[in-house]
């Protein structure tokens, strides 16, 4: 059962289909879930803030729809009647033509294991089931605008035999590109920029992800866990201060 302002569910009942933002080029949101009283409602409401949203229902079209469509964000079901969403999410994540797509996972609630996996797999946030329509909205704006423009500055970041191109959004150590997602590069730069500072984990989550979680920031310990492995030997370099937070170390 979703959870549904009243003012949205009357609107709703007017909001059946695509639709398409009144001016600009909008953003595309891909819906996997294979409730459709879910998918019309997001559709919609996602129209009105200016998206196109398309739904399907299973986790094969959703591979199908995301090659064709080429969304910015992917509103991912974790149950599907064939493929899982957290499979779906792994074989997109490992497409490197996606490497600019954000994936929003819809879990059951009080099921984190669900949401321990959806992270693992390469999600970059998650909804628990039932929700707020305007919070799965607000959620995928703030995936859709989290693609921006470097920040004025060194486009070259150094870390011991690590080196980071902001321009080209490369990591590099020993010169073998680590691959990063981009969200641990994201996490990286910003430790590169302040080395020695001491970020909070809800610093850190204001900083990379930039919207509200109720609370819940371990998706932030998922992700450093995450580059600490991709950095190797260089990956004691983030320090873990109990009780106070993490820091990118001197060299």
């Amino acid at each position: 059962m979703i959870e549904v302002a009243p003012e949205l569910a009357a609107e709703t009942a007017l909001g059946r289909g695509r639709t398409v933002a009144s001016s600009g080029v909008p953003e595309t949101v891909l819906i996997v879930d294979d409730e459709p009283d879910l998918q019309q409602l997001l559709i919609f409401n996602l129209g009105e803030t200016g998206m196109v949203a398309e739904a399907v229902g299973t986790g094969r079209a959703a591979l199908l729809a995301a090659t064709r469509l080429r969304p910015r964000v992917v509103v991912l079901d974790v149950m599907l009647p064939d493929v899982s969403g957290i499979e779906v999410c792994r074989q997109l994540r490992s497409d490197p033509s996606f490497g600019e797509l954000g994936i929003l996972m819809l879990t059951a609630r009080g099921d984190e294991v669900d949401r321990v996996l959806g992270l693992e797999a390469g999600a970059d946030d998650y909804v628990v089931k039932p929700f707020s329509v305007r919070e799965v909205v607000l959620r995928v704006r703030a995936l859709a605008r989290r693609f921006t423009e470097p920040r004025e500055g060194a486009k070259l970041l150094s870390w011991g035999e690590l080196e980071v191109d902001r321009k080209r959004c490369t990591a590099t150590l020993r010169g073998i590109d680590l691959g990063l997602r981009r969200l641990e590069f994201r996490l990286l730069i910003l430790l590169l920029e302040h080395p020695g500072r001491v970020f909070t984990r809800l610093e850190l989550f204001e900083q990379i992800w930039g919207t509200d979680h109720d609370g819940n920031t371990r998706t932030v310990m998922t992700h450093l866990q995450r580059l600490r492995e991709r950095l190797g030997d260089h990956g004691t370099a983030i320090e873990t201060l109990q009780g106070f937070g993490y820091r990118l170390r001197g060299p």
